[in-house]
This record gives structure tokens, C-alpha cells and sequence, in this order.
């Protein structure tokens, strides 16, 4: 009988946390507790008995999209020996995870988040996007920051509130199109504005640049 309560708590769990991801990005980290309770299917009561405020539960969600994140970079370079293909795996598996626009939305509200544990997701992409440059296959000036920042746009619901199913749909194509735009081959302007490197682009992110 402890195994089963053992095995329904963490179902629980994951279920408040993949609700409460989708929340937050659609109203921000101030978004209702109870509102993301009713999507997880769960009381407030048993929300409260996961996470004990707001900013516990913040705090869970932005690192299990930082592990996940990290995990799709791990599973792309292995599946892929070419380095821009392992590039574009990762962009849509991204895409299909939902944790870009998330990060963004609540790294300012828990800036007490693991730095140990962003740093490895931003290392790995980073030997991703070098991987790719010393093949020859990724415009050289394309940075990690670049990389992430265009994630979190293709991840953001477009406004007028599409179905969902068009939203993921568009998102895809979206991605391959920008995908192509960045094969070195296809450089043929400076590109303007600054080169964030992945620490550049967090501080940004916190205010804390």
C-alpha cells in the first residue's frame, strides 16, 4: 500500500509541475495557485502539501525545465554524429518539451535557482553550437545566447490564441525555417545587436547584468 501512496504522490507532483509550467507561461510567475491546481487535476490542499508557497513551486519548475533542457542537448548529441543535425534535433525537441519560454518567465522570481545545475545545460549547449561552428556547418557568429533566445521566441503562443495544435504545428516550421538561416552557408550579412554568451544572456534575464 506504501509503494501505491509513494507512486501517486510522485504522480502528483509531476502533474503540478507540468500544469503549473503551462500557467505561468500563459499568466506570468503571479499566475493563481488554485488555477493551476484544477489543471493538475489535484486540490490546493495537495499542491500546498508538494510545494509549501509560491516560490517552492517556482523554484521546482524552473529546475526540472533546466534538467529536461539539458537532458534533450545530452539525447541529441548522442543520436546525432552531425553536429547541426544534433542542433535542430535539439531545437524541436525543445519545442515539443515546452520549457523554454518557462525559464525566462521565472528566473527573476527565483534567481536562488541551482547555478550548478544551469551551468550544465548552458555548457552542453555551448559545446553544441562549437561542435557545430569548427564543423563549418553553423555561422561562426551565431553564440549560445543566440541560440537560446530564439528558443524561448519560437516557444511563446502567438497572440489571438490559436489551437493548440497549430501553435506546436507552427512552431516546427518556424524553427526549421530560422534553422536554415543560421548553416554558415547561408551567412551573407553582419549580424547587428550584441553576442550573448549564456551567462550574458541569464544575467539579462534576472536583472542582474
Amino acid at each position: 500500500m506504501g509503494r501505491v501512496t509513494r507512486k501517486d504522490a510522485l504522480a502528483n507532483r509531476e502533474r503540478i509541475l507540468v500544469a503549473a509550467r503551462e500557467v505561468f507561461v500563459e499568466r506570468g510567475p503571479n499566475a493563481p495557485l488554485d488555477e493551476i491546481a484544477r489543471r493538475a487535476g489535484t486540490g490546493i490542499a495537495t499542491l500546498y502539501r508538494h510545494f509549501p508557497d509560491r516560490s517552492a513551486l517556482a523554484l521546482a519548475v524552473v529546475e526540472a525545465a533546466v534538467r529536461a533542457a539539458a537532458g534533450a542537448v545530452r539525447a541529441a548529441i548522442a543520436a546525432e554524429p552531425d553536429p547541426f543535425a544534433a542542433l535542430r534535433r535539439y531545437v524541436h525537441e525543445a519545442l515539443d518539451l515546452g520549457v523554454a519560454a518557462v525559464i525566462p518567465t521565472l528566473l527573476a522570481f527565483v534567481p536562488h535557482a541551482d547555478p550548478a545545475l544551469t551551468a550544465e545545460g548552458g555548457a552542453l549547449l555551448d559545446r553544441l553550437v562549437r561542435s557545430a561552428q569548427s564543423a563549418g556547418l553553423l555561422r561562426p557568429d551565431v553564440t549560445v545566447g543566440d541560440l537560446g533566445t530564439l528558443v524561448v521566441r519560437l516557444s511563446r503562443p502567438l497572440p489571438g490564441g490559436l489551437p493548440a495544435g497549430v501553435e506546436t504545428e507552427l512552431a516546427h516550421r518556424h524553427a526549421d525555417i530560422v534553422l536554415d538561416g543560421l548553416r554558415a552557408a547561408a551567412a551573407t550579412t553582419v549580424l547587428p545587436g550584441p553576442a550573448l554568451s549564456f551567462d550574458a544572456l541569464r544575467a539579462q534575464s534576472t536583472g542582474t547584468g
